[in-house]
């Protein structure tokens, strides 16, 4: 039986209980007075069950789709107003002992070549990124107890945040690594790390056994469980999400919302984040292996339906994606994205690309001052906050302000701040003029004159040359 309460994953994950709500939203795909209630339910920015998720994904009449898709849109404008966050990964090392059929990290893979990041690589690695201009990384290294033990780990973020060359400086750093145990959680939340993630791949159990057939991740429970370890280690911030194309997407949504709903029942607060990558091209790695590709009309669907779902948690995508992809979800409910990336180790501080050692192709191949131009272009205000991460406002403290609609008087004001930082560094003459128009304008909408004045006297300073302020 369902218990979101539950510590053990079959049971917060019970297939039962998905396989009723995938019947029960396909008998009712058709069922307007059903959608349109649970799209006025939406409307009220509380929040979805996994049931009424369901319904909205099986939904088979246009209007409503094109209605709760706008409602998406609105609701995303409330919450997150025209703010995109900016972040890059950092890959250490591709040792990998797993054999996960879908990744080219994956052990028996003989073409790839293996490359393991040492402190001084990784500094270079850390210059290079902030003479990007890049405030926030997503650290990444595949699962070897004998490449990457967590003493790898925390040296290396260690490195990261003592790294800095001119004005340039890593303030966030959010680690995407291998399940593991309570202890080393805390670890690494004493090392300061910002978010914990991890990608379930697939909540269904079957399928996910047979995408991982062997090494420690195929542990399906030890691996659906990790999120509550992390926050038993003191994590207040998890992310957590599926890869669309494993398997069938339906299952895996209401996976996704099952373990949100669970985190949150147990563990008080639910992800700050929930990411939404697709399976893509790699060395080893053709499509034609996943015939559950996912089309872009399903994609962008189940991106507002997360939005309506769990609209307070932050969404993700990545250079997975294309800019004709990442411009149609950007205003259905993504709040963060990466800009500018390299998906492989030491991929910064070399001319080429090292596409060899390439955990996946990149779509989206534009610099990080492209994309920050284009976001301006499109009217989003690009964001290399890290704020709330330094001042305390993390889980439950996080998550009480967003609800009571109070983080956007730090959230507005720290992005044109830390979006100023970035045209007085290390923009292009036209994306700092596109900058400062925007930061005008948004200068001017803030409701509360006490902080537009704090925020206009910041912007002043940072252009004489001062640096990190934050509300």
């Amino acid at each position: 039986m369902y218990n979101p309460k539950s510590a053990h994953a079959e049971e917060f994950i019970d297939h039962g209980e998905i396989m009723e709500t995938l019947e029960y939203a396909a008998k009712n795909r058709s069922n307007r007075a059903l959608i349109e209630d649970i799209i006025n339910k939406a409307s009220t920015c509380k929040g979805l069950s996994h049931r009424e998720a369901a319904v909205l994904l099986e939904c088979d009449q246009p209007d409503l789709v094109e209605r709760f898709e706008n409602l998406a849109r609105e609701v995303k404008q409330k919450l997150y107003g025209n703010r995109i966050v900016l972040f890059a990964p950092l890959y250490l090392s591709n040792y990998c002992v797993n054999g996960c059929v879908y990744c080219p990290y994956h052990g028996k893979n003989r073409t790839i070549p293996r490359k393991k990041l040492s402190q001084d690589e990784i500094r270079q690695e850390v210059i290079a990124l902030q003479q990007m201009g890049h405030k926030r990384l997503a650290l990444e290294a595949g699962e070897h107890p004998k490449m990457n033990p967590i003493e790898y780990i925390l040296e290396s973020i260690k490195i990261i945040y003592d790294t800095k060359v001119g004005n340039g400086a890593i303030r966030r750093v959010n680690v995407n690594i291998a399940a593991t145990t309570v202890e080393n959680y805390h670890k690494l939340k004493e090392a300061g790390i910002g978010t914990y993630i991890l990608f379930q791949e697939t909540y269904n159990k079957e399928n996910y056994e047979k995408l991982h057939p062997t090494g420690p991740k195929s542990d399906y429970c030890y691996h659906t469980e990790a999120m509550d370890r992390a926050m038993e280690g003191g994590v207040d911030d998890v992310g957590i999400g599926v890869l669309y194309g494993l398997t069938t997407y339906r299952y895996d949504l209401v996976g996704l919302l099952m373990h949100a709903e669970h985190l949150e029942a147990r563990m008080g607060v639910g992800p700050h984040t929930i990411s939404v990558p697709r399976i893509c091209p790699a060395d080893d790695i053709s499509l034609d292996q996943f015939p559950d590709t996912l089309p872009d009309d399903i994609f962008c669907k189940i991106v507002a339906i997360i939005r309506l779902a769990a609209p307070y948690t932050g969404m993700i995508i990545s250079t997975r994606e294309s800019q004709k992809v990442r411009e149609k979800v950007l205003d259905l409910g993504i709040s963060q994205i990466s800009g500018g990336s390299r998906t492989s180790v030491g991929g910064y501080t070399t001319e080429e690309r090292h596409d060899d050692t390439a955990q996946f192709d990149v779509s989206d191949q534009r610099s990080l001052d492209e994309v920050i131009s284009w976001l301006l272009d499109i009217n989003y205000l690009p964001s290399f906050c890290t704020a709330c991460y330094r001042e305390g406002r993390t889980g439950d403290r996080f998550m009480s302000l967003v609800k009571r609609g109070k983080i956007s008087y730090c959230c507005t004001p720290n992005a044109m701040i830390t979006l100023k930082e970035y045209l007085e560094d290390y923009a292009s003459p036209a994306t700092r003029i596109k900058g400062e128009a925007l930061i005008r304008r948004e200068l001017e909408k803030l409701p509360d004159d006490r902080i537009r004045d704090l925020a206009n006297r910041r912007l002043i300073d940072i252009a004489n040359g001062e640096r990190d302020f934050r509300f």
